[in-house]
């Protein structure tokens, strides 16, 4: 294989990679943990938090806490998941790439 042919194989893997982490960016996951919901886009960034108020009392703030954190932890391990899942076969023996 010449050099020219190895270039453009690599200009459409890097194409390729960019269209898959654009798409994980763009997607929204959705973690949940009792009444509590979060959404976040798969840059990381929180973009919803609902909280079915009228299943907690005011002495209950610090299961609430509790409840935000795990479903906020679910959502990134699904955004680890889809990028693993789609920028896998790109990293192969290269973990923690994106």
């Amino acid at each position: 294989m010449n050099i020219q042919a190895m270039m453009k194989q690599a200009q459409k893997m890097q194409k390729d990679m960019m269209n898959a982490k654009e798409e994980i960016d763009n997607t929204t996951f959705e973690g949940k943990s009792s009444f509590v919901t979060v959404e976040m886009k798969g840059s990381k960034e929180l973009t919803k938090v609902k909280i079915e108020a009228e299943t907690i009392e005011s002495d209950e703030i610090e299961m609430l806490e509790d409840m935000i954190l795990v479903a906020v932890n679910e959502a990134s391990k699904k955004v680890d998941e889809m990028t693993e899942q789609k920028m896998g076969k790109y990293t192969q023996g290269m973990p923690g790439l994106f």
